[in-house]
């Protein structure tokens, strides 16, 4: 038995056990991390730089590429650095951080997610009150709010869970630190209170699930009433993206965190953490720029002014 004072550091759940999947999982990392890289990267420039995307809907787009470089950055460089060097540990205080910037932007982008739900209802469902509802101030605000959230979120979080008096060890079943995997290693009945802060999480998750799912249904049933297929089209064009990179996110985080006891395994749980936490990062660019024709002309721009320049 030990307890959290005499715990330096924690043994995180390795990939594979021999060298050469290991150097596999490795490269796979790699070239996940990089694609995320560039095409955050690129969102970011070409919102930054094309003043046709200085619009609210683009806005926080960037505020989600930026979480999404934030958040695939907390967990994916060290699971890369622990199978390149076949080893597991991490110490107390990185775990912490860990914890603590991947709820902060997780939390952050769950917001980010509702608010831009809201963009979109606004946007078609009351265009004449766009630019009063939505104004520079009215989005610097939102966005702030989301992120603002989500640090206070991640605080009480990681300040509950690290608190705790751990008795079952330092090994976590998970290739990061994850909240779940730390509470097994808390005393019998400590870890009641973060239950508590969970049950709060669930509703506040709840909540903005209802706002989301009223808001697209208000959203579909204002553009099946529009007499032009163009315009509906172009509407779909804005709002389906936006929709896929919701389901992403909400699937695959709910069958993580939901599903059944009896189907659960180190093996499916490493599964299901690596696609809420490594996939949407890489995938949300992709899904915004392949039906958005604004904006796959603004990144082509960047990667020929990019091209260009190392020419």
């Amino acid at each position: 038995m030990s307890n959290s004072s005499s715990i330096t550091e924690f043994l995180l759940l390795p990939f594979a056990d021999t060298r050469e999947l290991q150097l596999l999982h490795f490269a796979l990392f790699l070239g996940i991390y990089l694609a995320a890289l560039l095409g955050n990267g690129l969102i970011l420039t070409a919102v930054a730089c094309d003043h046709r995307l200085h619009a609210p809907m683009y806005f926080f787009l960037l505020n989600l590429s930026v979480i999404d470089l934030g958040s695939i950055s907390t967990t994916v460089p060290k699971a890369m650095a622990n199978s390149l060097w076949d080893t597991r540990a991490i110490s107390y205080a990185g775990c912490a951080a860990q914890v603590f910037f991947f709820v902060f932007l997780i939390g952050a982008e769950y917001f980010l997610l509702t608010i831009m739900a809201y963009d979109r209802y606004v946007a078609i469902c009351k265009p004449l009150h766009y630019g009063s509802l939505l104004g520079s101030t009215a989005c610097a605000q939102m966005a702030a709010a989301a992120w603002g959230s989500g640090v206070l979120y991640a605080l009480l979080h990681t300040a509950n869970t690290f608190s705790l008096p751990l008795c079952q060890g330092n090994a976590v079943k998970q290739f990061f630190c994850e909240i779940p995997q730390i509470l097994k290693l808390s005393c019998s009945h400590s870890y009641l209170r973060e239950i508590g802060l969970l049950t709060f999480s669930c509703f506040l998750f709840w909540g903005c699930f209802a706002f989301i799912l009223f808001s697209y249904v208000q959203i579909f049933m204002a553009v099946l009433r529009m007499p032009s297929e163009q315009g509906r089209h172009k509407l779909f064009s804005t709002c389906l993206p936006h929709l896929a990179v919701v389901f992403l996110f909400l699937s695959t985080g709910m069958f993580a965190y939901l599903k059944p006891p009896s189907i659960s395994s180190p093996s499916l749980n490493l599964v299901m953490a690596f696609l809420y936490s490594v996939m949407p990062p890489a995938m949300n660019p992709l899904i915004y720029s392949m039906r958005n024709q604004e904006l796959k002309n603004a990144i082509r721009k960047v990667m020929s002014w990019m091209f260009f320049r190392i020419c």
